[in-house]
C-alpha cells in the first residue's frame, strides 16, 4: 500500500544548503543573526517542487488521501505555505531578541555590572537600620544596574580601536561588528539618563547625582586615563567604592562616617585585583595601548608590592566596624583573617612573581569580596541595638563619675559620724548633775553634784 513512500521525501523537500532567497528570514537585513534554517527550506521546496499525480498520491486509491491532480497538490502545498508563514514570523522575532538581547549584555558587561549591584545593594541594607524598604532597595538596584550598563556601553564605544587589538575583547560586538557606534551609544545613553531618572524620582537626589557623578568619572576620565597614565587603577578604584556609598545614601538620605566601612574595602580590594589582572594581561594591555602598571615593571616586584600593601590596608576595616557599633566582635574576627588569607596570596606573589602566582591571588580576591560583604551583612546591628549599645557604653562611661559621688558620700558620713562622736565625747566628759527646784517643791532635796568640792 505504501509502496511509493520511500521517495516521497526526496521529492517533497530537496536538501540545499543555502536557504531560499524567498524564505521571510533569510532577507533579513540584521547582521550576525543566523538565516535561514529547517521551516524556511521547508517552506521554499513546498513552493518550488513540482508535483505529479503520482508523487502527490502516496500509494493510495484514487479518492483516497492522495490529490488525485498536480492542480490540486499545488494547492495544498500554498495552503500549507500560508499556513506556516506565522511561524517563520514567530522564529523570526526570536532570532531578532536573542541577538540584541546577546549584543547588550554583552555591551552592559553585565557580570561586572551585577556585580556593581550587588555592592550598591548592600550599602542600601546597611543603612537602612532596623527595617528594609525592600522596594526600595529594588528601585536602588534597578537604577544602579542601567547607570553601570550605560558606563560599561560608553567605555567599549571610546575603546573600540583597542579592543579590537586585544585577543580577551575582539569579540565584543562593536569590534565584531554585530553592532554600530551610534547604536551603542543610543543605548547607552538611554538606559543612563533612565536610571539616574528613576533613582532621583524612587530613592532621593543625592543617590541620583552619586551615580551620574560615577558614570561621568567612569566614562569620561578613567577610560581616556587607561591610555595616558598607570594611575588610571587608583582613578577605577575609586570609581567601584562608589556603589556602596550610593546605596547607603539612597536608604538613609545621608552619608556618615559608618557609610564608610564598605566603599574603603572596595577601594583597597580592587587594587591587588587588578594588579593581578594586568600583570596576567601584560601582552594583551600592551597590544590594546593601555597604560597599565604592570607594564612599567619588567620584574613585576612593584606591581606584587603594591598588591601585598593594600591587601594589608583591609586588616583594620573589621576592627573599625567593630568599634564604630557597626557589627559585632565576632565580624572583627572573621574580617581579620579573610585579609591575611588574601595577604598571603598577595606575599606568595611577592616572592614567586609568576602567573600561577598571580592567579592564585586573583582567585582569592575574587572570593574575598562576596565573604567580607556577607559577614557584614550577617553581623551588623541595627538602629535599635545599636542605641542599647551607645547606652550602655555611656553607662559604663558614667561609672567612675557614679564611683567618685559614692566615695565622696562615704567619706560625708565618715566626717559626721566623727563629729557625732566628738560631740557625745565632749558631752560626757562632764560630770552628771542632779538638778532640782527649790520652789515651788521645797520638799525635794538639794542637787548633788558628781564633783565633791562642790
Amino acid at each position: 500500500m505504501w509502496r511509493k513512500t520511500a521517495n516521497f521525501p526526496s521529492k517533497l523537500i530537496p536538501i540545499s544548503p543555502k536557504p531560499s532567497p524567498n524564505s521571510p528570514i533569510s532577507s533579513s537585513p540584521i547582521h550576525g543573526v543566523r538565516q535561514g534554517g529547517i521551516l524556511t527550506q521547508f517552506c521554499s521546496s513546498l513552493a518550488q517542487t513540482p508535483c505529479s499525480p503520482n508523487s502527490g498520491n502516496l500509494g493510495l486509491a484514487k479518492g483516497g488521501f492522495g490529490y488525485g491532480s498536480s492542480a490540486a497538490g499545488a494547492a495544498a502545498i500554498n495552503a500549507s505555505s500560508v499556513a506556516l508563514a506565522p511561524l517563520l514570523k514567530v522564529r523570526e522575532v526570536g532570532e531578532v531578541v536573542r541577538f540584541y538581547g546577546r549584543c547588550y549584555w554583552e555591551l552592559s558587561k553585565a557580570k561586572l555590572s551585577l556585580l556593581v549591584v550587588a555592592t550598591s545593594g548592600a550599602g542600601y541594607v546597611l543603612g537602612s537600620g532596623s527595617a528594609i524598604d525592600f522596594g526600595g532597595l529594588c528601585y536602588t538596584c534597578m537604577g544602579t544596574m542601567m547607570v553601570a550598563a550605560s558606563a560599561s556601553s560608553l567605555n567599549q564605544v571610546f575603546e573600540k580601536n583597542n579592543d579590537a587589538k586585544m585577543k580577551r575583547t575582539k569579540l565584543r560586538p562593536l569590534p565584531s561588528g554585530r553592532l554600530s557606534i551610534s547604536h551603542a551609544a543610543m543605548w547607552a545613553s538611554g538606559v543612563g539618563v533612565a536610571g539616574t531618572t528613576l533613582l532621583a524620582c524612587k530613592a532621593n537626589i543625592l543617590a541620583a547625582g552619586l551615580a551620574a557623578s560615577n558614570l561621568a568619572l567612569y566614562a569620561f576620565v578613567y577610560t581616556p586615563l587607561k591610555q595616558i597614565h598607570p594611575v588610571n587603577t587608583w582613578v577605577g578604584a575609586i570609581v567601584g567604592a562608589i556603589p556602596p556609598l550610593l546605596g547607603w545614601a539612597a536608604a538613609s538620605g545621608e552619608i556618615s562616617l559608618n557609610a564608610m566601612i564598605l566603599p574603603a574595602a572596595l577601594y583597597f580590594w580592587q587594587i591587588p585585583h587588578f594588579m593581578a589582572l594586568a600583570y596576567l594581561c601584560r601582552e594583551d594591555y600592551a597590544a590594546g595601548g593601555f597604560k597599565m602598571y604592570s607594564l612599567a615593571d619588567a620584574s613585576g616586584k612593584r606591581t606584587a608590592l603594591v598588591a601585598l600593601r593594600n591587601s594589608l590596608y583591609l586588616l583594620p576595616l573589621g576592627f573599625l566596624a567593630y568599634d564604630w557599633g557597626i557589627t559585632s566582635g565576632w565580624f572583627c574576627l572573621e574580617s581579620g583573617l579573610l585579609t591575611l588569607a588574601i595577604a598571603a596570596t598577595a606575599f606568595s606573589f611577592y616572592r614567586q612573581r609568576t602567573k600561577k602566582a598571580a592567579r592564585k591571588m586573583f582567585h582569592a580576591s575574587l572570593l574575598y569580596l562576596p565573604v567580607f560583604m556577607s559577614g557584614l551583612l550577617i553581623h551588623r546591628h541595627t538602629d535599635d541595638e545599636r542605641n542599647i549599645m551607645e547606652t550602655i557604653q555611656g553607662s559604663i562611661s558614667e561609672l567612675p563619675l557614679i564611683r567618685n559621688l559614692i566615695r565622696d558620700l562615704r567619706n560625708d558620713i565618715d566626717d559626721i559620724k566623727q563629729k557625732k562622736n566628738s560631740i557625745m565625747g565632749h558631752i560626757q566628759s562632764r560630770p552628771p548633775v542632779a538638778y532640782a527646784s527649790i520652789a515651788p517643791f521645797p520638799f525635794l532635796p538639794a542637787p548633788v553634784y558628781a564633783d565633791s568640792d562642790l
